[in-house]
């Protein structure tokens, strides 16, 4: 049935800042306590969605979590006014404030894991939130993520929704971010590539300095509440070296869409042989050719590959059947990336830069940004039209963004009640404009 990708993006919240929570992601930690701005990173990801539905993609806009979660805060104990418990947390634990103010909601491929109808044996669209408990900030997000969710693809007609995999780090579950799906066409039945980063029950074969935050047992866990069939799933381990060298998820070293997949050759342990079975099951399941576009060592090193977040780039479809690799600004000196126009023996021949810093700052780049899920038209049809991006949409949430957010945002400010206020009074608002519960 034809069929084609939506993409799907958190809007960043009026909290946006830079509380370094994230630990193996080198630029969360290099810009810990920095100077931070919402209104810019706000626009600066609106820009990108407006991008792709400018190039004819299907772009879905959610709202972000509510920031600072008091609730939260009270849960662990505190008490008085929110303006005292948001005092009290600062001075006792500034950390646990950054966390429960943490706007990382945003960088929605690590909402979930999704398999398109076409994959899975009820045919019907499987969708299971990521646990994300390998951080602890990331973890506050997944019940409202779930809901929120269920509340969108809400027809059981075409959507499961599965629980969270068990809050263990044995099954520890960070999303789209460590999985690809792979078709000749975005309706065809395809491949589903899971990354991990261990065996959680194994001592070898990990990083010597950063943690991993996929654990194989999580990979296949989904893969078998998502129905499917095992000769059309491929898991790869990341290469600990490169997680090392700050690629803390597989979209940091690797894209792809339909058939075609960008990749570092330092990506995977044992790179050559994933490659191999990828390309083998992609012609037994699709009878497609894996167009495969590898970026050696010598060409680009880890340590740039992680600077640029060159694999972060989104590779997408556009409205002419085209293929179009959208790249974050820092990518704009690399060589690798006019070869790759050049090559006429894949199919990306258009080229853009889109302006993240304020993201990319953070630890996130265009990739990160988006969960992609492949819907029927009527499939899409059952959800809610005013999440979809238009030009009044995009203007609609402009205005909302230049009127509620700041451009200046400290750990201190976090602190401030007006700030919170703002921040609930501007989520009422998002409700009416995007006809959406929060």
């Amino acid at each position: 049935m034809p069929a084609e990708e939506i993409n799907v993006d958190n809007l960043v919240g009026t909290t946006h800042h830079h509380g370094g929570l994230s630990y193996g992601n080198l630029a969360s930690m290099e810009h810990k306590h920095a100077v931070a701005n919402p209104k810019a990173a706000a626009l600066e990801s609106l820009g990108k969605m407006k991008l792709l539905a400018d190039l004819g993609c299907k772009q879905v806009v959610l709202p972000p979590q509510k920031r600072p979660d008091i609730a939260g805060l009270r849960a662990l104990g505190y008490t008085g006014s929110d303006k005292d418990i948001l005092e009290k947390v600062y001075h006792d634990a500034p950390e646990i404030l950054a966390a429960y103010c943490s706007s990382s909601a945003m960088w929605t491929a690590n909402a979930a894991t999704i398999s398109p109808s076409s994959d899975t044996a009820d045919g019907r669209v499987h969708i299971t939130p990521a646990n994300l408990v390998s951080k602890h900030h990331r973890s506050l997000e997944t019940i409202h993520t779930a809901r929120i969710l269920r509340s969108i693809f809400n027809d059981e007609r075409f959507f499961v929704h599965h629980h969270p995999l068990h809050s263990s780090l044995a099954l520890a579950d960070e999303g789209a971010a460590n999985h690809c799906r792979f078709a000749s066409k975005h309706g065809s039945p395809g491949v589903e590539l899971f990354v991990y980063g261990c065996n959680a029950f194994k001592t070898k074969c990990r990083p010597q300095q950063y943690p991993t935050r996929q654990t194989l047992q999580a990979s296949q866990a989904v893969a078998r509440l998502h129905q499917l069939q095992p000769q059309h799933v491929v898991f790869a381990q990341q290469n600990p070296d490169a997680i090392d060298a700050g690629v803390f998820h597989n979209d940091v070293i690797s894209v792809n869409n339909e058939a075609v997949f960008l990749f570092h050759e330092l990506a995977f342990v044992d790179t050559p042989r994933i490659i191999a079975q990828l390309r083998s099951t992609l012609a037994a399941t699709c009878q497609a050719d894996l167009i495969a576009i590898e970026i050696s060592q010598e060409q680009l090193s880890l340590q740039n590959a992680v600077a640029s977040y060159l694999f972060n780039a989104q590779i997408v479809t556009t409205s002419e059947g085209s293929m179009t690799l959208i790249a974050p600004k820092e990518c704009q000196h690399l060589a690798c990336l006019k070869d790759i126009l050049a090559d006429k023996t894949n199919p990306i021949n258009d080229l853009r830069y889109v302006e993240l810093k304020h993201s990319m700052r953070n630890g996130g780049g265009p990739a990160c940004l988006r969960l992609r899920i492949v819907l029927t038209a009527e499939e899409q049809q059952s959800l809610n039209p005013h999440i979809f991006l238009n030009d009044i949409l995009y203007n609609d949430l402009t205005a909302w963004i230049e009127k509620h957010y700041r451009d200046r945002l400290t750990l201190k400010d976090l602190t401030d009640p007006l700030l919170l206020t703002e921040t609930y009074n501007a989520l009422d608002e998002l409700t009416a404009i995007l006809h959406i519960e929060q």
